[in-house]
């Protein structure tokens, strides 16, 4: 007699089943370990970079994006993900280093990381819910332009020879795909260019005209400040602005990936996450950081990395790079990695969004909010005033849009003693406040019925704007009735009429 038992798997074969995914499938693994290895190589300018606007060694800048992706890989709340030292946070932080010196610079960054750790514990990351997609649209190329901007200076007065090294960059990513997709053609267009540079001496810039890199690991400890008050009210507003732009930014990014990869991620995890990678960073003497939007399109979306694995080896492959082959890292072509970031600008815009058949068909309200949201970012380099200015906006647009649908329709009674003012829409702020001037006070009849059943209150000025209707008519030894109000409009009424000025 045969048994319908289902046969219980032998420990070896749990134990796989236990086994993440780049260590079950040699292909995932083989995939995340290249792209971890273009993101390290692709780090290194942009870190040494980053630490010039904010004023400090490059090795500075090299160590927090290794500590930032290291730690993130672990305690992050979005796989593949890849936070290092940005842009945003240098210009935060810039002025801090300028006045007061770098201890206090540690000092703030881990402060930032604080903020951030209770911040996130508070449910910051729920406020991603109010961020409209053409804000969502409008950040993406806003960051897409950005990243070609910062290009722009390595094409300008060089060599005639970069020129071709990029075309020729922008060739092999484009066609090698193609042939293989095996190694990444970032990685091979890296490869390539760097052999034929240094073969033929070919007298470009390199990586290593943007800094020295470091020749040993980091070693932690506390910031050389001294632990008073005073050194805390100066550094809370520096550390709080970063805590903010840095959150934000890595928020924005996350639901980038998310919609990319079509995977969801723990926006709460990786807000808490932001926080402990700074307080790490800052406790190896770092500058700070957060998740960067090329590196992460170079890791998931030409790469095609999926896992933590290739955001710990991004950071870990980046010191072994600059410590262990530094020489080798130094007489790497800018020209390669400006290849590389081009690439990376084109495939993150997105094309779709201005194509003339969707501008045609989108409300002029959200092409709106998009391009006034490219423009301040672009305009002042910071996608936190980008993304308020854009939500800001979003919100003024739908609060007319909504506003215009609110109607009065009047019915009088056979008798003409009544008549009935049917209220439709949402009545806020915005629709309440033309309501007053909808009703004909001198001739209407002694009994005015208002008719909410198809509208509903949702603020004090709605409550208001009733309150005064009501007493103008009252001025005339006319009643009203309200009518229809339904359970929390009923609640918000009962509780405000009365209570606030009736007058306009």
């Amino acid at each position: 007699m045969s048994s319908l038992t289902t046969p219980s798997l032998s420990p070896a074969a749990r134990l796989r089943g236990l086994k993440p995914d780049w260590l079950a499938d040699p292909k995932v693994w083989r995939t995340e370990v290249l792209a971890g290895l273009v993101v390290a190589l692709a780090l290194i300018p942009e870190a040494i970079s980053f630490s010039v606007i904010a004023g400090v060694d490059p090795a500075l800048g090299l160590f927090a994006s290794f500590t930032m992706a290291v730690t993130i890989a672990v305690v992050g709340g979005r796989r593949a993900m890849i936070s290092a030292a940005t842009g945003a946070v240098a210009l935060v932080i810039a002025p801090l280093n300028r006045e007061h010196g770098l201890g206090h610079l540690v000092a703030a960054v881990i402060l930032a990381g604080l903020f951030q750790v209770v911040l996130g514990a508070l449910g910051v990351a729920k406020l991603m819910r109010f961020i409209p997609r053409s804000v969502m649209v409008g950040f993406v190329n806003s960051l897409a332009v950005l990243i070609f901007m910062a290009q722009v200076p390595e094409m300008r007065d060089v060599p005639w020879a970069v020129y071709p090294l990029i075309a020729g960059g922008l060739a092999l990513m484009v066609l090698f795909p193609r042939i293989t997709t095996v190694v990444p053609a970032p990685l091979v267009s890296i490869v390539i260019l760097t052999a034929i540079t240094v073969g033929a001496a070919i007298a470009v810039p390199t990586v290593g005209d943007k800094g020295t890199l470091p020749s040993a690991l980091p070693a932690p400890g506390l910031p050389d400040v001294p632990f008073t008050l005073d050194t805390l009210t100066t550094i809370a507003p520096y550390a709080f602005a970063m805590a903010l732009v840095g959150l934000m930014e890595s928020l924005m990014t996350a639901k980038l990936v998310d919609d990319i990869t079509d995977t969801p991620s723990n926006k709460t995890r990786e807000s808490v996450g932001q926080g402990i990678a700074n307080i790490v960073t800052g406790l190896f003497g770092g500058m700070g950081g957060c998740a960067m939007i090329g590196q992460t399109m170079i890791n998931v979306k030409v790469s095609g990395a999926r896992t933590r694995l290739s955001t710990f080896l991004a950071g870990a492959f980046l010191m072994v790079l600059c410590v262990a082959f530094g020489p080798i890292v130094s007489d790497i072509p800018m020209a390669a990695l400006v290849a590389v970031m081009v690439m990376v600008s084109f495939a993150t815009f997105d094309w779709h969004s201005v194509a003339p058949g969707t501008l045609r068909r989108m409300p002029a309200g959200e092409i709106a909010v998009m391009v006034i949201t490219v423009v301040c970012v672009v305009a002042t380099h910071n996608l936190a005033i980008g993304v308020v200015v854009g939500s800001v906006t979003a919100m003024v647009v739908f609060a007319r849009r909504v506003a215009r649908f609110a109607d009065v329709t009047s019915v009088t009674g056979p008798d003409g003693a009544t008549v009935v003012h049917r209220v439709t829409g949402e009545l806020f702020f915005a629709s309440s406040n033309d309501l007053v001037g909808r009703f004909d006070y001198a001739n209407d009849p002694d009994h005015v019925v208002i008719d909410l059943s198809a509208a509903h209150i949702w603020d004090a000025s709605s409550v208001a704007a009733l309150d005064a209707i009501g007493a103008k008519y009252a001025r005339r030894g006319k009643t009203v009735e309200i009518t229809g109000l339904n359970d929390p409009s009923a609640r918000l009424h009962g509780r405000l009429t009365g209570e606030l000025a009736a007058e306009h």
